[in-house]
């Protein structure tokens, strides 16, 4: 058991179990879900959330998104990412646009000790961070938003006929 402020190495390795030995459903969770804000510093230092930062501690991918906000991958949500474009057509020029678009502004990093990722310039401006942002839970990424872009990217998932029209060819 680690000591309070210490950080878990090996989250799966501490988890609680219940009483037939397996872990919990409500232990270290397994997709990012939630809606919180932070400030970035000067340096372009944010805080992730953390009950994220379990998940992140094997290091993580901060790439440019889709809807003008920047994603924060797993390691292994981000080889798997990889790994699915590699299977697209090269001569799919779709598939060339998204690689490049996701690729070229990608960095690898990892938390620091307050966990915080540091989060490019050139990716900060691309998604209009200032102060302030939005992180978002995503199920298998978490997203980074500027809070102007996320408040109205929001109130749009409100309106219930453009969410159902949304949704509707995806059968759930």
């Amino acid at each position: 058991m680690a000591q309070s402020g210490e950080r878990h190495r090996h989250p799966r390795r501490h988890r609680a179990h219940n009483q037939s030995g397996t872990a919990p459903k409500w232990g270290y969770p397994k997709v990012f879900t939630g809606e919180y804000r932070h400030s970035v510093d000067d340096k372009g230092r944010l805080a992730v959330p953390s009950r994220f930062r379990a998940q992140l501690d094997a290091g993580l991918v901060v790439s440019r998104w889709l809807d003008a906000c920047l994603a924060i991958h797993t390691r292994t949500g981000w080889d798997a990412l990889a790994d699915k474009v590699a299977t697209l057509p090269i001569t799919d020029e779709g598939a060339r646009r998204f690689s490049r678009f996701i690729f070229a502004g990608a960095t690898e990093t990892t938390l620091d000790g307050q966990g915080r990722v540091l989060v490019p310039g050139y990716l900060r401006e691309m998604a209009g961070l200032g102060a302030e942002a939005v992180v978002v839970g995503a199920r298998d990424h978490a997203e980074i938003w500027a809070p102007a872009t996320w408040e109205s990217y929001r109130k749009s998932l409100e309106d219930p006929a453009a969410l159902a029209e949304a949704i509707g060819g995806l059968g759930i």
